[in-house]
């Protein structure tokens, strides 16, 4: 079994906790055949942006490093319809509009203070935006190699199934 066999019927065991796009993203699947909004390099830039400051850089990478923001350009373009799509986008240009408007700067040239500050504010604000982000950004991060080898505890080719496993202090969360 693969990873995104795991994640598959996990998620059907959790009944369907992942929306049915992102887990179509998972999967690898199209489920969008219309058209799409072309992404530029500039809003891609500042998915990164705002997915690192939902997982920052610890002592493990961030979804910045991890390319979450790809994650996230190819889910929404295969799997969402145009019309989620503009909705999606159009929060993200809001969110660079407040940025300007409150700070005189860019999204990306603010300080993690700021950026927290913003992104907090989303989730009363924007919050179908904020949970859609926040789903995608932590998908896109725990089902890429940093997040699955860094992130949590991974092992490339398991032995015997223990059902029932103490941690130790300090121990990550086992990768699927």
């Amino acid at each position: 079994m693969n990873r995104r066999e795991a994640v598959q019927r996990i998620s059907l065991l959790m009944g369907g906790a992942l929306s049915a796009p992102a887990m179509a993203g998972i999967l690898g699947q199209k489920t969008n055949m219309g058209h799409s909004l072309a992404v530029s390099a500039e809003q891609e830039a500042l998915l990164a942006e705002v997915a690192d400051v939902i997982i920052p850089a610890t002592s493990t990478p961030g979804a910045k490093a991890a390319g979450a923001e790809k994650f996230i350009v190819r889910v929404m373009r295969d799997c969402y319809p145009i019309a989620d799509q503009e909705k999606f986008y159009a929060s993200l240009a809001n969110l660079e509009k407040d940025s300007r408007s409150a700070h005189g700067k860019s999204f990306g040239s603010l300080e993690n203070g700021q950026k927290k500050e913003l992104v907090k504010k989303l989730t009363v604000s924007d919050q179908p935006f904020f949970r859609r982000m926040k789903e995608l950004t932590t998908i896109g991060y725990f089902t890429s190699e940093i997040g699955a080898t860094q992130a949590l505890e991974y092992v490339e080719v398991p032995g015997k199934f223990e059902a029932c496993i103490p941690y130790k202090a300090g121990q990550k969360a086992w990768a699927l």
